[in-house]
């Protein structure tokens, strides 16, 4: 299967990090692709301005992945752009960290809204509208193996995640769509790099045997592999992380 003009990609969460890395990648792909965004629609504008300046296909769109109404709009702005999805790639998320003891129940009720409410619905969407031939792919964390302290509430959510899209992937049964989840690790991205002093950045740097951090890029190769060419990968976590435990 190669990946023509005519495929379509929904990519959450591709205004930074990760995900513009994925929304740009497959754009390389020859994919049209919808970058979505939650609060910053000049980001989101960068990434379709580099994607349209390459020779690519993209338009943005706003909102907030845990309001199905949103969401539902998402959907039908690019079905109707681009006249069908092909592939829906889930990168949205937040990552506050603190101890179990410590953290704020607000702050554990939003973590657990955008990650595991907003994958559901994004997933549930996805469900109902990727044509055959199509992939649907969420995020995890390899933090949910490393069990790193402070990031109880994040990797639970991932754990969530992670529980929903295998599910998911037997759900759909007889459609031809895959569905499997990319679990980074470490990424040099701004949301990893927030408050984090050097020293615990080069620590987490050098806990992997390639001893570097893991790039955007790194991340966006793998998903392009799961959402072109991996037909015979499904229901499947795919560890990205520089081979940390």
């Amino acid at each position: 299967m190669s990946n023509s003009p005519s495929r379509s990609v929904i990519v959450t969460g591709a205004s930074g990090g990760i995900g513009r890395a994925v929304a740009e990648r497959l754009a390389a792909d020859g994919m049209s692709v919808l970058v979505h965004y939650a609060g910053n629609p000049a980001t989101a504008e960068e990434v379709v301005a580099g994607i349209t300046a390459s020779g690519g296909t993209a338009t943005s769109f706003g909102g907030d992945v845990a309001d199905e109404t949103a969401m539902a709009n998402l959907f039908e702005h690019a079905t109707t752009i681009f006249g069908g999805i092909d592939v829906v790639v889930n990168a949205a998320g937040i990552m506050p960290l603190a101890p179990v003891a410590t953290m704020d129940l607000e702050t554990f009720d939003r973590v657990q809204r955008t990650n595991v409410r907003g994958t559901f619905v994004v997933s549930q969407l996805a469900a109902r509208s990727v044509r055959a031939g199509g992939a649907i792919i969420n995020f995890s964390t390899s933090v949910t193996r490393l069990q790193l302290p402070t990031y109880g509430a994040y990797a639970m959510s991932k754990g969530a995640v992670e529980a929903l899209t295998l599910i998911l992937a037997r759900e759909l049964r007889g459609k031809d769509v895959t569905v499997n989840v990319v679990a980074p690790g470490p990424t040099a991205t701004p949301l990893f790099f927030e408050g984090k002093p050097q020293e615990v950045i080069d620590r987490i740097a050098g806990a992997n045997p390639m001893e570097r951090l893991g790039t955007p890029q790194d991340i966006a190769e793998t998903t392009a592999f799961l959402a072109g060419p991996a037909r015979w990968v499904n229901g499947q976590v795919i560890y990205t992380n520089g081979g940390a435990a």
